[in-house]
Formats: structure tokens, sequence, C-alpha cells
């Protein structure tokens, strides 16, 4: 059966369709991975007619069919919707990237709450995501985010122009800064699911 990760935060904005897509990507050079879209805008969705080394679909019968994966990744729109109480009990893991800023640290109250009422805080790993280089407040957020008692991830993804083109190229592998990246959180990703 395959393991389900849900990337979730109710603040669009913070990577959440990049980060799926990326680690998707890097995982499917070993493993069978599929992307379920639930996001309205269907951002990943629309990349379907180039990828070819792992699936993308909006068909929620991913989830109950015998499909032979490894990995489903579910990407979530950008606000706290009624679908998604469902999905976080059946998540293996649930990752929730944030951006280190102060609005995006009072947004993430309301996505810790509702996974903290699914009593799934412990399958759960915060990710700094797009995090830009040589700031202070990435320290203070860091601090800040220890209140929630959910783990957080040591990989901090920053903010590099080879993640947002990584549809375009397959991936980062050209960029060995950015695929260091995300193969370190790739492996916390797999370490958590153990």
């Amino acid at each position: 059966m395959a393991k389900i990760i849900l990337i979730m935060n109710q603040k669009g904005g913070v990577g959440k369709s990049n980060l799926c897509y990326n680690l998707s990507q890097n995982l499917s050079e070993h493993s069978k991975v599929a992307i379920l879209d639930t996001d309205v805008q269907g951002s990943l969705s629309q990349l379907s007619k180039i990828v070819d080394s792992f699936q993308i679909t909006t068909d929620e019968n991913i989830l109950t069919t015998d499909n032979n994966l490894d990995f489903i990744f579910i990407d979530t729109p950008p606000y706290l919707s009624s679908k998604l109480k469902g999905l976080i009990k059946i998540a293996d893991l649930i990752l929730v990237p944030t951006k280190a800023g102060i609005l995006d640290l009072l947004a993430i109250d309301n996505t810790i709450s509702v996974i903290k009422d699914e009593l799934k805080e412990k399958n759960t790993m915060i990710i700094l995501n797009m995090v830009k280089a040589n700031t202070t407040i990435t320290e203070d957020i860091l601090n800040n985010l220890d209140s929630h008692k959910i783990k957080i991830a040591q990989t901090m993804i920053s903010d590099l122009v080879a993640f947002t083109r990584s549809p375009l190229l397959k991936g980062v592998a050209t960029n060995s800064n950015a695929q260091r990246q995300i193969d370190s959180l790739t492996k916390e990703v797999l370490t958590s699911l153990i």
C-alpha cells in the first residue's frame, strides 16, 4: 500500500505545489510515485502533459485502489477545505511548508490546530520553504514554531530559481545546491515514514 504524504497549509504562496512536485520528482527515480492534485487552481495537474516520471491526477480514487504505488503526494488548496480532515486522517505524513515571515507564522496556527484536532501532530513536519539568504528572521521564526511542539525539518529549502524552473527541467539536478537541499529533505521525509 502506498505511503500517503499530505502537503498542506491554509496560507497560499508558501510553495506547497512546488515542494510537492520536487519531492515527487526526486523520489520517482527509484520509486513509483503519484500526485493527487486537490487544489482547484490545478497547477500540478496542468503539468501532467509534460511529466513522464510520475503520475499526476485529480481522481481521488487513486487513494483507494491498489495501484502498485510506493508514494502518493496530495497537494492541497490554500484554505481549510472540508476535505482536509479526511485527508489528514489517512495521511502517513503531513508536511506543512511555510515561509520565514511574520504573516506566515500567524497563518500556520489554524493549520496546526486542524492537525491537532485529528491527533496527527506526531505525523507532521513543518518545513521552512523559500528561505531568503542572509536574513536573521529565520531564527526568530524557528523559535516561535517550536511552541507548536511539532517536528521541524532540519533541511530548509532556499528561495532558488532552480526550484521554480524545476518542472521544465524535470527536477533540480542542474543546480547542485538545490539538489543537495531536496535530497536532504527527501531523506528526512523517508525517515519520518519509518
